[in-house]
């Protein structure tokens, strides 16, 4: 009897189908049965041959032998993989192997490394199709018996096949084009772009030139303090006339609420200050939907938001779990819905859930039957290759901490999406006075519905204080308004999880979930290589990580120069690459044929090579500009050009690289450099490690640009004793020194004490022009030595996280230490779970104690929303005491309320859950002193700790 040769895409899935199956013998590197024998690649094991391997004359990097466009592409092995190779070819081989079953991943990578191999095999035996959506035992055996088909594969085949061909000729020739275009005048220069990442390197490009672009502008918001006889409220001026901006060019700065004149603002203030306003209010409920189930993509999204992880290290948490651990579906998906005859399916994970640290939610869903058809969740036209990732019955063991957190976003959003709607009720409240309108606004979480699968942490569960009743045709004071400045910002630099979106909608940053289903069939990329694509820009060095941002190398705005000024959309362009995505998926679909999509990407490719040839270094057109300063060496003029500053008159060679230690030049900074001979400090060099530095520049007599590092003396710097002092003498002093009341001045990257160089040093104070990537300017420096405090400064980044920040500079003790700015009171977050004061009134009558407040002595009862003291409910001095019915995910039922108030402890509770490492936990609770409940733990897991649960 013949066997089946199943093909795995690693060694560990071929392992776990050898168990499912059983009876299988491990024979070397394959298992074997008597129906099956089962083997592995170990990814991919051939690559497309380089143009080396085609024709060696022509694998030179020049222009002489560009576009490389060959009628029929080969295979040839990847070294370290080669042996692998050569066993499944065996395998292939057997007499005895009849049939061949491809169980590579089930997407568009599977599929191309499995026919690879069975095309470098020439084998024409038949092939089938394993599709799996589960790595359980179960949905193994489930998936063998429904074997899909070769014919139905083919055009998944074709489409994986194609994608890889027009990379191979993108990449190879725009990358052999460029780095022949730049090492034209000499060297090697290798420039390396691809059919896709280098249009999502031009999103991050032009945001980042956004950000340089902008100037803040100056703006002023009103806001009025009102009482009436129930209290008092706030209320900001807006303008009623305001018209949101649409388009492409629309400014976002523009909003309703904000003055771009002081003088107005002081005006309505002037007006308005003290005088009687009328009121108008309209309240209304609303609801807002659990957010949807993931793809890949919003899972790297929301987990890079969260906890910062990379998208690639998503992507490989997310393959553990399925691959290794069996507790998620196949990751690589782009669908957020199931199959619409997934019910059942559904239902037996909620009951395995339901014996997790998960058990309320998912019984609670079962219980109350809330899986049911519903188009937001069981779609078949949203659900493409895979279904959204879900949890699968397999409870999660041995999850390493990083796995966990992953695991409990995808589980809780799964529960989270049966919920029904969290319902608010937002009021809008109009304050007119003396015409002018003042709008406040309430907004209060009446039923949390799905938010309590996520207590405090759900998303768009703010609230805002309650607004104090207004009885019908009541006049309310105008008591305050308060002018509060700010400054327009600028956008926001990319984090991984902003590319993310930005990738799936091919540049377009598209917020709402609907609207995102309908654009990403035209975006950068497919969930499974997007991680991959960003990794790459890193490892070339485009992109630098910078905290959770991502910042555009000198490199990057080189390489986008080139493009532009050689004009190939085709790479500068999102929206164009997101289209060559929609013809894959046509070709996928059966809607365009293979050979329409080749011959589109073999045209686009001759068009890059011809415009890189057309233009010599000196000749790119580009939006350069002519310097005002003349040329140090012969006073003639200096033009930008493509690499360089250079003077234009003949038999000149003074130039000014553009980039220098990894940072491009603004023509700004470099007029400064020619008219002072320096320019600086300038923050964003960095060195041949990837380390940050700044520096101020030097122009020397031979007309070499120097770094010079601003030591203040030569002792400081360890250099020679006789180098002589600083000349303060042409500068004003900017205020006096702390410690001694000496002058200081600027000198180099410092601003020192007059007393602090020189031989006869007798101070020691010194500040950086330049503190953690923020320029201290002079005028900043004289308002710390002057007024003791410098403005609000945004652009300081740690060392230790490399985040950004904001700060005060301010004097202490005589050093310049920070001062951070006091959090602005605003929206709050609720704790779902748990309860948020005041508490609103309840009826307590008729309802039965369960015991005594510990903080006052009065009555403890159970309301619909918590435990609470009657006394929590008086009208002058009420008691604090309130009890969450539920304590990070643990219920806590009413006779465990009066056992903790009689006795002081309750039973051991077993299913508490961390807030911070999403691991579950058994714990007591006890009463501490003042009455505050804390937990207790167990003695064989943490002997002698007590401290207070965040949620009571």
């Amino acid at each position: 009897m013949g066997k089946a040769l199943v093909i795995a895409e690693k060694p560990s899935v071929a392992a776990d189908i050898a168990r499912a199956l059983g009876g299988c013998k491990k024979v070397g590197d394959h298992y074997e049965n008597d129906r099956y024998v089962i083997s592995s690649a170990v990814g991919h094991l051939l690559e497309l041959t380089p143009p080396e391997g085609v024709e060696p004359a022509r694998g030179k990097w020049s222009f002489h032998h560009l576009p490389v466009l060959p009628d029929h592409f080969d295979l040839q092995p990847i070294e370290k993989s080669a042996a692998r190779l050569k066993h499944l070819i065996r395998l292939i081989q057997r007499p005895d192997v009849e049939e061949i079953i491809n169980a590579c991943d089930a997407g568009r990578e599977g599929e191309l490394i499995f026919r690879n191999i069975i095309r470098y095999s020439g084998t024409r035996k038949p092939i089938r199709r394993l599709w799996l959506q589960s790595m359980t035992p179960a949905a193994i055996r489930e998936g063998f018996q429904h074997l899909r088909s070769d014919e139905e594969m083919q055009p998944l085949a074709e489409a994986a096949i194609s994608r890889a061909e027009a990379d191979w000729l993108v990449g190879i020739n725009g990358t052999r084009a460029m780095t022949a275009f730049n090492s034209k005048s000499g060297g090697f220069f290798k420039t390396t772009v691809g059919r896709v990442q280098t249009p999502t390197l031009a999103i991050v490009v032009e945001r980042e030139n956004r950000i340089r672009r902008f100037v803040p502008r100056p703006y002023w918001e009103v806001v009025a303090t009102f009482t009436c006889a129930a209290g008092s409220y706030t209320g900001r001026w807006f303008d009623e006339k305001f018209v949101k901006p649409e388009g492409r060019d629309a400014d976002p700065d523009l909003k309703p609420e904000r003055l771009w004149e002081l003088a107005r603002a002081e005006d309505l203030r002037a007006r308005c200050l003290g005088q009687p306003g009328t009121v108008t209010e309209e309240s209304k409920p609303s609801s807002q939907p659990a957010p949807l189930l993931f793809d890949l993509t919003s899972l790297q999204r929301e987990a890079n938001a969260r906890f910062g992880f990379s998208a690639s290290r998503t992507l490989q948490l997310a393959q553990a779990l399925y691959e290794r651990h069996k507790v998620l579906t196949y990751p690589r998906t782009d669908s957020r819905a199931l199959p619409e005859d997934y019910l059942e399916t559904v239902r037996t994970t909620l009951q395995a859930l339901a014996q997790t640290a998960y058990g309320p939610f998912a019984s609670e869903i079962l219980e109350q039957g809330w899986v049911r058809p519903n188009k937001r969740v069981f779609d078949n036209a949203k659900v493409s290759d895979h279904f959204a990732i879900i949890p699968t019955p397999q409870p999660p063991r041995n999850l390493n901490e990083a796995e966990q957190k992953l695991y409990d976003l995808v589980a809780r959003r799964f529960l989270a999406v049966f919920y029904p709607a969290a319902e608010f009720l937002e009021t809008i409240r109009i304050t007119r006075v003396a015409g002018e309108p003042f709008k406040s606004v309430g907004r209060v979480l009446v039923k949390p519905g799905w938010m309590v699968v996520y207590g405090k942490e759900a998303p768009g569960a703010e609230e805002t204080p309650r607004l104090p009743p207004i009885r019908p045709d009541e006049t309310v004071h105008t008591r305050e308004i308060e002018i509060k400045a700010g400054q327009t910002k600028p956008p926001p630099r990319f984090t991984e999880a902003t590319l993310l979106t930005a990738m799936e909608g091919a540049g377009k940053l598209v917020e709402d979930d609907e609207l995102r289903e309908a654009m990403r069939e035209k975006g950068l990329g497919t969930p499974a290589t997007r991680a991959a694509i960003i990794e790459g820009l890193i490892e070339e060095k485009y992109l630098v990580r910078q905290g959770r941002e991502l910042v555009p190398t000198a490199k990057a705005f080189a390489l986008m120069e080139l493009l532009n000024g050689l004009g190939i959309p085709e790479l500068t362009k999102p929206e164009l690459t997101g289209d060559w995505e929609y013809q894959l998926r046509q070709v996928q679909r059966r809607q365009k044929t293979r050979e329409e999509f080749m011959q589109g990407i073999r045209e686009m490719t001759r068009r890059i090579v011809e415009r890189a040839k057309q233009y010599e270094l000196d000749t790119i057109p580009g939006d350069f500009g002519v310097l005002q300063a003349p040329c140090p060496k012969c006073g003639g003029e200096i033009h930008e050009k493509y690499k360089a500053y250079q003077c234009v008159r003949p038999g000149c060679d003074f130039a000014i690289p553009k980039i220098l230690g990894g940072r491009m030049f603004e023509l700004d900074e470099v007029e400064a450099l020619l008219r002072d001979k320096q320019v600086g400090p300038l923050q964003g060099f960095r060195s041949k490690t990837g380390r940050p530095f700044n520096a101020i520049l030097r122009l020397s007599p031979a007309g070499r640009v120097e770094f010079d590092f601003g030591q203040a003396t030569a002792s400081d710097a360890g250099g020679a004793a006789d180098t002589p002092p600083p000349d303060f003498s042409q500068q004003q002093p900017l205020g006096p020194c702390p410690r001694c009341g000496a002058p200081v001045y600027e000198a180099g990257m410092h601003y020192v004490c007059a007393k602090a160089v020189g031989p006869d040093k007798a101070c020691s104070f010194r500040v950086g022009r330049v503190i953690l990537q923020q320029p201290v300017e002079p005028a900043q420096m004289r308002k710390i030595l002057t007024e003791g405090k410098s403005d609000l400064l945004p652009g300081f980044i740690s060392n230790r996280n490399h985040r950004k920040f904001e700060a005060y500079l301010v004097l202490q003790d005589g050093d310049v230490k920070f001062e951070f700015a006091p959090r602005e009171p605003g929206a709050r977050t609720r704790r779902v779970r748990a309860t948020a004061a005041p508490p609103a009134p309840v009826d307590l009558s008729g309802l039965t104690p369960l015991g005594s407040c510990p903080k006052c002595k009065g009555r403890v009862f159970e309301t619909p929303e918590d435990y609470r003291c009657e006394n929590t409910q008086a009208a002058t001095r009420p008691c604090t005491f309130r009890l969450a019915k539920t304590i990070l995910q643990q219920p806590l039922p009413p006779e465990q309320v009066r056992k903790l108030l009689s006795e002081g402890r309750t039973d051991r509770l077993d299913r508490f859950v961390s807030q911070k490492t999403g691991r579950p936990f058994a714990a007591f609770l006890v009463l501490g002193p003042k009455g505050k409940v804390k937990f207790e733990f167990p003695e064989r897991e943490t002997p002698d700790t007590t401290r207070e649960p965040t949620t009571a």
